[in-house]
């Protein structure tokens, strides 16, 4: 936790060492730490750590190796003790990154096995907002919880039992629609969902008053994605519970601006489904209605992210908000082009793609435009039906599931999409392997710095 310094009677300074400077650093200690530190080896290489005692064996000091230091989250490398109190020294250039850093590197999701308690604190490091930087952290562990929770135990409507939850703890409202309506209304939500035994829904949160700005977020949550008839292959569907990491940045970020009070007028949709196999699965050339009217022929079932984020954004465009956002776990495509770090963004708003960009460059959140190339959007063309859902040729993925997704926008203001991984594949300070916040951060500042009263 983060602690300010009249809640401690003592703290241990620690210092930042990037590895181009080791050898500086360390010729200004005292001749034994001195000797001490060169004697463990330590270079200020990434993630080294080393603890300096004093003349009680006490710990007088520690070192963190940083590297070339564009690590701006190097102090979650903190959270390694079980018991500590450490202050920010020398070397560390972002405080409110190393703080919450220092958060994210606390995180363990621990709801099937539990782990050692910790008691390791940081003392606040002046000029930060801690209110603030506790909020980001606690939205980015709601939406790693939702993306680690196996999908034995986040179906539709334990889904929609998290939305009500965020929702009552900040007077939200919540509506949800399933069954014969949802057939009626969202009637591609409801045939990507036909085949599991957990029916499909949509969830609709609502928060803030009516004439302020009108802020959209779309998640897809998708809890399972067998791939449906054309089902994955099997290391491909390892990691499938993640499906829904689209639904748990829209949630992640409605924490924020609900808990901030960011003066919009916030809606959160989600369409939650399974895509399962059984009799009742959608098929390979099945042509569905969507919610906009447009007829889509399904050319693959593994692609069913795509028709579940149309309907919802058809009601969501229905109002004509000032900022449309959609996340959601896609295309392989934007991993192939992007890799797992870097979320794709596709918009036609030059100006909020600017804005977005310069707010992920500043909170270290980053993400990276990918092109609405309009020849692609032929791709699409449909001998039968007004679109194929899938493009005809083996190119470009990801941006021609982007153009797909805008054929169901009209009438918002701006409107962006985000491609994303929403999962760490290896071990990093601060983002542990497994369900990871993308873009929410990048999001919540470029709001705050539109909307904030």
């Amino acid at each position: 936790m983060i602690v300010g310094r009249h809640e401690v009677e003592r703290s241990t300074p620690t210092h930042a060492v990037r590895a181009r400077d080791a050898e500086g650093f360390i010729g200004r200690l005292s001749p034994e730490h001195a000797t001490f530190a060169r004697l463990n080896g330590f270079e200020g290489k990434p993630g080294q750590i080393l603890a300096l005692p004093d003349a009680a064996g006490r710990l007088a000091m520690l070192l963190v190796g940083v590297g070339d230091g564009s690590d701006p989250f190097a102090t979650a490398a903190l959270a390694r003790f079980p018991d500590a109190v450490f202050a920010l020294g020398e070397g560390w250039a972002d405080h409110s990154a190393n703080a919450l850093g220092f958060l994210l590197g606390l995180y363990r999701f621990e709801n099937y096995k539990a782990a050692p308690p910790r008691n390791v604190k940081l003392v606040a490091p002046d000029g930060i907002d801690v209110v603030d930087v506790r909020r980001i952290a606690d939205a980015v562990t709601l939406a790693r919880d939702l993306v680690n929770t196996p999908a034995n135990d986040l179906g539709p409507a334990e889904l929609a039992d998290a939305a009500q939850a965020l929702a009552r703890s900040h007077g939200a409202r919540v509506e949800i629609t399933d069954g014969e309506a949802l057939e009626n209304g969202f009637p591609m939500i409801a045939a990507v969902g036909a085949a599991s035994v957990r029916p499909p829904l949509l969830i609709d949160m609502t928060w803030g008053e009516p004439h302020l700005p009108k802020v959209t977020l779309v998640g897809k949550g998708i809890v399972f994605d067998t791939g449906g008839l054309n089902i994955k292959p099997e290391r491909a569907m390892a990691t499938m519970k993640k499906d829904m990491g689209g639904a748990a940045q829209a949630l992640g970020l409605a924490a924020m601006v609900m808990d901030a009070g960011l003066p919009v007028r916030l809606r959160v949709l989600v369409g939650a489904a399974e895509n399962a196999i059984s009799g009742a699965a959608f098929r390979p050339g099945d042509v569905l209605r969507s919610r906009k009217g447009l007829t889509v022929e399904i050319g693959n079932t593994d692609a069913e992210g795509r028709l579940v984020l149309a309907d919802a954004l058809t009601l969501a465009d229905q109002e004509r908000p000032d900022l449309l956002v959609d996340f959601s776990t896609l295309t392989g495509a934007a991993r192939v082009a992007l890799g797992p770090d870097l979320p794709a963004l596709f918009t036609k708003d030059d100006v909020l793609a600017d804005e977005i960009r310069v707010a992920g460059e500043d909170v270290h959140d980053p993400v990276w435009r990918l092109p609405l190339w309009p020849r692609y959007d032929g791709w699409l063309k449909s001998s039968m039906a007004d679109v194929s859902h899938i493009s005809s040729q083996p190119f470009a993925g990801a941006s021609t599931a982007a153009l797909f997704l805008h054929r169901f926008v009209e009438h918002a203001r701006s409107y962006a999409h985000f491609d994303l991984f929403a999962w760490n594949a290896e071990d990093r300070p601060g983002r542990p392997k497994g369900g990871e916040a993308q873009t929410i951060r990048a999001l919540y500042h470029l709001l705050g710095v539109r909307y904030r009263a």
